[in-house]
């Protein structure tokens, strides 16, 4: 019996030991699966941090790209302003000068008694010509007759009281006024009601 009893404590020595090293290989493997766990939870904590990051460089780069395209688009429509208006205004000298000859050629066709002459339907055809000329380069002729007396486009040189007509009101033009564009380059020469 001594020997089945030997036999059968090493064999629960040998079972015990199998039994040991089990519980020790699952706790070894239950402490590898928390380290790597562990270190999963960091590489992915990383890699959303490298994710948030990129995105807030993209983020910046696109407001940036955004900036930069309305600046363009801005300066684009800036200079084309700046050659339309140069171009216009170029030409404000000469209109000056014109608007003179226009006067002139208005006072020419006044002058004439008979509308149906030759001569006065030849003004007449030269001056509509010069004026749509010239209004198709900007020339805008200021309207003032019965209109309300504005200081930045009229130039009052008389005032009268007359019956019917509110005060501040223009009641007879002098001299025609002209725009180019905005610009007033003549004041419309008006008398003023008061």
């Amino acid at each position: 019996m001594d020997e089945k009893n030997i036999h059968q404590e090493e064999k629960e020595d040998l079972i015990n030991e199998d039994m040991g090293k089990e519980e020790l290989e699952k706790e070894e493997l239950e402490e590898n699966t928390k380290e790597n766990t562990k270190q999963d939870n960091v590489e992915d904590i990383n890699s959303r941090l490298e994710e948030k990051k990129i995105k807030e460089e993209l983020d910046q780069m696109n407001d940036q790209y955004l900036r930069l395209q309305a600046e363009y688009t801005n300066y684009r429509r800036r200079t084309q302003q700046e050659k339309e208006t140069i171009g216009m205004y170029a030409n404000e000298k000469i209109m000056q000068e014109l608007i003179l000859v226009i006067d002139n050629m208005e006072r020419a066709l006044e002058s004439f008694e008979d509308k149906e002459d030759a001569m006065y339907k030849g003004v007449d055809l030269v001056y509509k010509q010069l004026k749509d000329t010239l209004e198709k380069n900007g020339l805008e002729e200021i309207e003032a007759e019965n209109q309300e007396f504005d200081p930045n486009l009229h130039l009052a040189v008389m005032q009268e009281s007359v019956e019917g007509v509110e005060p501040n009101k223009v009641t007879m033009v002098l001299q025609k006024g002209y725009k180019l564009g905005n610009k007033v380059i003549r004041a419309t020469m008006v008398k003023v009601s008061c």
